[in-house]
């Protein structure tokens, strides 16, 4: 396959499920139904949904066939001892928790670790890491490199965190510090990866000031085809290998198995402490389920387990990357402005570069996704001032970046699709200074991206 230049997919498509084409009187109606909030929107009134990739990927034969092999017992299901064999063959942790999904590994994990006075820094925290580590009282920092908050700078991890900094941190409130977090990949940072020597350094700083370091690994295969691709002595080992060297140089992790798990649900927590393993799994009792289930059925456990086989298959991974890669040097060549280099999962539209006559506090992101829904049906999802700006004393500032994801489900749509995303982005793009800001009539305390309301300025 090596001599062509044409991607394909390394699979064949089994079972279709229809997508209505919607009129932009019909996009209309539903934007002002939905309060100008695309989380809002029926999704049979979406055309190509890149709200996320969190669990909107398509399962494979396999995981389908795995499904029936599910087994519902309360407690020592055969399903969790394939699910756990699974997780420990890349990640060998001692303690593995299962939960429904990432956010509820992140609440039980704050729960036990955060609280008022305390400190978690992280290369950047993404929505619901930050508002569960907010909850406790604690305070979620955000420790990205310098070429992390500026969307055009090219560097091969963008994702690291800014070492000198933690170690400023851990030198002056080291025992506030209760964990030390890294995203791989670096979802609020435009899905940028990070490197092994980035991990190995903050693993000595941690070491230093006897601190225990935590990965946030929803993306972990697609953080291990940039360190394979892009790290100087990497390009020859297999994937497995380097998801488990990342794995030793943690002390626990936090997973939604909705992104690289290739599953529809589920997640866990895992660690090597067993006393704070034991106060997590009292906390999973109470909220989530038994040890050996945790709020999954064993057909979720069995889809997991057959997903984290398929996710570190090089095929896989290099049609994913590429893939997504197509979209954005597609728009980056048009001259729409963009996080770069792409990331593995979504594309991110510079929003605050394309529409500059619209003012942080007037949502300039919001302003962009709902123009790309309303223009060509194409759900993303804002990543600026409505998701990060408002804090949890009640004031409001700007965020670093103002972004749009354009998030790519896994096996999910054709290249024909992204062209016609490819296609609807220019054409806004085109007459974005059209556009106009939004305020919001309605927002919650806290998350208040998943249901404020808004109205057109």
């Amino acid at each position: 396959m090596d001599r062509w230049t044409t991607i394909i997919e390394p699979f064949r498509i089994h079972s279709v499920e229809p997508i209505r084409l919607t009129t932009r009187e019909e996009r209309e109606h539903a934007l002002e139904a939905a309060g100008w909030n695309l989380f809002n929107l029926h999704a049979d009134d979406v055309i190509i949904d890149l709200l996320t990739d969190s669990g909107t990927g398509a399962m494979s034969r396999d995981q389908w066939a795995a499904i029936q092999h599910g087994d519902e017992s309360y407690a020592g299901s055969p399903s969790w001892f394939r699910f756990l064999d699974s997780v420990r063959e890349l990640w060998p942790f001692e303690h593995v928790i299962p939960t429904h999904q990432g956010r509820a590994a992140e609440r039980i994990l704050f729960s036990v670790l955060g609280g008022p006075d305390k400190v978690v820094p992280n290369n950047t925290h993404f929505d619901t890491t930050r508002a569960n580590v907010e909850a406790t009282g604690a305070e979620a920092r955000d420790l990205p490199i310098v070429e992390a908050l500026h969307p055009a700078t090219i560097h091969p991890f963008k994702g690291n965190m800014d070492v000198t900094a933690l170690e400023a941190l851990l030198d002056e409130r080291a025992a506030d510090v209760p964990v030390v977090f890294v995203t791989i990949t670096n979802n609020s940072g435009g899905g940028q990866p990070v490197s092994l020597r980035n991990l190995r350094a903050v693993r000595a700083v941690c070491d230093r000031h006897g601190v225990p370091l935590f990965l946030d690994a929803c993306r972990f295969a697609e953080n291990a085809w940039f360190i394979k691709t892009r790290e100087e002595g990497q390009g020859d080992r297999p994937i497995p290998d380097i998801v488990r060297e990342m794995a030793a140089l943690a002390d626990g992790m936090t997973m939604s198995a909705k992104k690289d798990g290739l599953a529809n649900i589920g997640g866990w927590l895992a660690m090597h402490d067993d006393g704070l393993a034991e106060r997590c799994r009292n906390m999973l009792i109470l909220t989530e389920g038994f040890p050996t289930y945790g709020g999954l059925a064993g057909r979720d456990l069995e889809a997991i387990a057959q997903g984290l086989r398929e996710v570190v298959d090089e095929d896989y991974l290099r049609y994913r990357i590429v893939s997504t890669g197509y979209l954005g040097e597609a728009l980056d060549e048009a001259g729409v402005p963009l996080v770069k280099p792409i990331g593995g999962h979504a594309v991110y539209l510079d929003a605050r570069a394309l529409l500059p006559h619209i003012p942080p506090l007037q949502y300039p992101g919001q302003a962009l996704a709902v123009a790309l829904y309303r223009e060509g049906g194409i759900r993303g999802v804002e990543i600026g001032t409505v998701m990060f700006g408002r804090h949890p004393d009640g004031t409001e500032t700007p965020a670093s970046m103002e972004l749009v994801r354009l998030a790519i489900p896994r096996r999910t749509y054709t290249q024909s699709h992204v062209d016609y995303v490819i296609e609807v982005v220019r054409s806004v793009a085109g007459h974005a200074a059209d556009l106009r800001g939004f305020a919001i009539v309605e927002e919650p305390a806290q998350l208040r991206h998943f249901t404020a309301r808004f109205t057109p300025l």
